[in-house]
């Protein structure tokens, strides 16, 4: 038996680590921009170093979606990620397939494959299995606190206090500590209670109502962009708290939930349903309330979107369509006028741009100035010529997979290069790193843990 005391004794109190201390250092070569290419699957522990978030540790105890998108982007950044798993399951999301990405290792596993949601969302981070359902658990999570900087969860508010993992109990262990809250509804409010689900939040928040074609059904959007969005607003929240640790030394609680960021991403519509006092003017489509031509239209085999924003880029459009007496047609000769007539101007653009392919289309808009986009199907857009030059999409060597393509950190910058540097790890693939590297356990130690179903 394995003593908790004696376990957390041992442990040597962390000290509060600088956000933002890493060296500046010159860039590698003449041009500012970076164009990454080294093999993702190699740790270089130069590029590490000159993140802006190395010397960083987060204790990952989030499932899913919105919270483990939280610390994919805290992990690009540099910091070292300690994802909780339970011992047998893991994260809901490993079961989320297919798709799988096969195992090519010959070990049998309960799964068929990791799951390609887990996958996009838990690259540069380490898994320990670990149950919190035991007192031993407990004790390894409250020394695991003590030598963190982040903890993110995403539990319903309230759930963690039972087993000693809420706020004020981590905090009078860890003052320094930063801990982050992702919920549906926030730690306050007459909903607080309830469990978050994208789609729900969607719904509920307004989201949806504007959501789809002008006289059809609300409808989701094609992305659980409310998760995404909480995710980055809870990166920021870290961020920005890190940044103030600096002064005070000391952590704080940031309570991040769906439903606000929700309300935050309607912007503008919102800022105009509060201005105007009236109700919205419902479902666009792929149109713009205010701006006509400005859509997505059908040509000869698939979809192109064009805009005339302004009068000069309607212009364009009317010349490249070869239809340059609809500049001085009085029904569409400011914007305002093309708006008053939008369903006759749609259809008569339509109707031409129907009598070509995307590609001939896309030929003859090349240069013009004029904004233009064919609307891309994922495989389109994965395999895109632009997305492929800025490096977005790296192959990176998974030890029971081979080799992966998956999506890379997408923001660029001149001292450091983010990307992904180890892929989403194995269920346990950390445990026991973790524990004799952090906390000094010894091999008997770990497999007595292993034996009795603490850890995997």
């Amino acid at each position: 038996m394995i003593s908790t005391s004696r376990s957390c004794a041992r442990l040597v109190q962390s000290r509060v680590r600088c956000f933002g201390a890493a060296e500046v250092l010159p860039a590698r070569n003449s041009r500012i921009w970076r164009r990454g290419n080294a093999t993702a699957s190699q740790v270089d522990k130069k590029t590490i170093e000159k993140l802006p978030l190395a010397g960083i540790r987060v204790l990952d105890m989030t499932r899913v979606l919105a919270g483990p998108y939280c610390t994919q982007i805290l992990g690009d950044l540099g910091a070292e990620i300690i994802k909780i798993e339970h011992p047998t399951r893991g994260d809901d999301t490993r079961s989320w397939g297919p798709p799988d990405a096969p195992y090519t290792d010959g070990v049998e596993r309960q799964f068929p494959g990791e799951s390609a949601y887990y996958l996009s969302v838990n690259r540069n981070k380490k898994s320990l299995g670990l149950s919190f359902n035991n007192p031993t658990g407990i004790s390894i999570l409250h020394s695991l606190v003590k030598k963190c900087d982040v903890l993110v969860e995403n539990y319903l508010p309230g759930s963690l206090k039972k087993y000693g993992l809420d706020y004020e109990t981590l905090s009078a262990l860890n003052p320094s500590l930063i801990y982050a809250s992702v919920t549906g509804y926030g730690q306050t409010g007459p909903y607080s209670d309830r469990a978050g689900y994208d789609v729900m939040v969607e719904a509920e928040m307004g989201l949806m109502h504007i959501t789809g074609e002008r006289d059809g059904p609300p409808v989701k959007v094609g992305v659980a962009v409310t998760d995404l969005t909480t995710g980055m607003y809870t990166a920021i929240g870290v961020l920005a708290s890190l940044h103030a640790r600096k002064e005070t030394g000391l952590g704080q609680w940031i309570d991040a939930s769906l439903s606000d960021c929700q309300v935050a991403g309607l912007a503008n519509i919102a800022s105009s349903a509060l201005v105007s006092g009236k109700k919205d003017s419902g479902r666009w489509g792929t149109a713009h309330a205010s701006v006509v031509p400005y859509r997505a239209y059908k040509t000869k085999d698939t979809n192109i979107a064009v805009g005339g924003c302004n009068d000069k880029l309607y212009g364009i459009l009317c010349d490249k369509i070869n239809k340059p007496e609809w500049k001085t047609d009085s029904r569409f000769v400011t914007n305002a006028l093309r708006v008053k007539n939008r369903d006759t101007l749609d259809r008569i653009i339509e109707d031409e741009l129907k009598t070509k392919t995307t590609k001939e289309w896309l030929d003859i808009f090349e240069g013009s100035g004029m904004p233009y986009a064919a609307v891309n199907d994922i495989q389109g857009t994965i395999n895109h010529e632009h997305v492929l030059a800025r490096n977005m999409i790296e192959t990176v060597d998974h030890p029971a997979c081979g080799p992966l393509r998956l999506v890379n950190h997408p923001v660029k910058y001149s001292r450091a290069e983010p990307k992904i540097r180890t892929p989403p790890p194995l269920l346990g693939e950390h445990t026991d790193e973790v524990l004799r590297e952090l906390l000094d356990f010894s091999e008997e130690e770990i497999q007595e843990l292993k034996e009795k179903k603490t850890v995997a």
